[in-house]
């Protein structure tokens, strides 16, 4: 077909179809045939202009088959005109976003204003762009809600500078989806790895271990972290069982009973193992141990702790959970959760006297954090 023939029949046999056909269904086929030789290139100056002119037409059609049909044939076209890519991106869902996901005629400018209306499906749409710049990305996280950031994260065509990858982990802070996302990415900054650590699921470190460059060091306490979460887990089935001196002695035999361990078990509670522990390092009888950590006052633990070679900068932090068990009854003292948190919310309080190597060390040490509102309570509760 020449170009001479398309554009006569482009102003003639299609538009006549486009207006007149008895059905949407019609006006719609016709509609998806005249979008498809727009597409193509080689009209010239003149045909362009006219075959603009018709879509037009198809953008101000009452029927939505007729728009969708426009929207979904030439959503990738540089050859849809910009001012109707924008009056479809005001349409409705189903018309605006194969738009707003992939044509090219927008400029940034106009996925801004975009973002500013309440639609959650047309910002899903534009996060997930090919390409999507820095001040679109940025406007993105701070706006929207959950799912386009989400999907804004997961995009490796999204440019997200260091602000707002700082600004979605400060307000997702608890969200699974979020960090899943950032997850996905095929690479992340070092400084975005370092702050996830603290927020996620065991299961996600280990996918984010897997997926992204963590610093060494970091590398190492997260290893050596999930094995004593792992040994922590054990300690309850060594009570169940009678066995804690076994237990203890095995991991010393290992070189598993280390300082952190023990502290990380004092901070849920499990006191016995505590004692067991501190005993084997020490080199002292059980019922000796018991005796120094539980009837002798702070000078009876101080001689004990110093015979096992800890660094004395644990002292403080054994002594605060060995003071909270005695003040807990028994029922609670073994709800390990609850005595964690507990026991943070006593660190907090107690702030002002705290040592600050020895409450950043704590703070470092419990796996689960908590969560703002605790968090604004002791820090409440530590300024009264």
């Amino acid at each position: 077909m020449t170009v001479e023939a398309m554009r006569a029949q482009l102003q003639e046999d299609d538009i006549r179809r486009l207006i007149k056909a008895p059905t949407e269904e019609e006006r719609a086929l016709s509609a998806y045939k005249i979008c498809r030789r727009i597409a193509a290139d080689g009209l010239s100056g003149d045909e362009r202009q006219a075959a603009n002119q018709i879509l037009q037409l198809m953008a101000q059609d009452a029927a939505e088959l007729v728009r969708r049909a426009l929207a979904v044939t030439l959503k990738s076209s540089p050859h849809l005109p910009r001012e109707i890519a924008l009056k479809l991106a005001k349409d409705i869902d189903t018309i605006a976003v194969p738009i707003l996901a992939f044509s090219p005629s927008f400029t940034d400018e106009d996925l801004l204003r975009v973002l500013d209306a309440t639609s959650e499906i047309k910002h899903i749409a534009i996060a997930q762009r090919d390409e999507v710049s820095a001040a679109v990305s940025a406007k993105i996280v701070q706006t929207c809600s959950e799912r386009p950031v989400a999907t804004l994260a997961r995009n490796d065509g999204a440019n997200i500078a260091s602000d707002s990858f700082r600004l979605m982990l400060k307000r997702f802070s608890g969200s699974e989806k979020v960090a899943d996302a950032l997850i996905d990415r095929s690479a992340l900054p070092i400084e975005v790895t370092e702050k996830m650590v603290s927020m996620i699921s065991d299961e996600a470190l280990r996918r984010l271990s897997q997926r992204h460059a963590l610093p060494p060091q970091l590398a190492v306490e997260l290893a050596e972290g999930a094995r004593e979460r792992a040994t922590i887990d054990l300690i309850d089935q060594a009570d169940c069982t009678q066995d804690m001196q076994r237990f203890v002695q095995q991991l010393n035999l290992n070189g598993r009973l280390t300082p952190s361990l023990i502290v990380r078990a004092a901070a849920c509670g499990s006191i016995s193992f505590v004692e067991w522990a501190l005993a084997e390092l020490a080199g002292v009888p059980h019922p000796k141990a018991w005796l120094l950590v539980h009837d002798a006052g702070a000078l009876g633990l101080r001689a004990l702790f110093e015979r096992t070679g800890i660094p004395g900068r644990h002292l403080t932090v054994l002594r605060l959970a060995i003071d909270l068990y005695h003040e807990t009854d028994m029922a609670a003292a073994r709800d390990r959760k609850a005595f964690r948190q507990t026991m943070i919310q006593r660190v907090l309080t107690r702030h002002q006297g705290f040592a600050e190597d020895d409450l950043e060390y704590l703070m470092g040490r419990l796996d689960a954090p908590l969560h703002d509102e605790d968090a604004g309570q002791a820090e409440a509760a530590a300024a009264a």
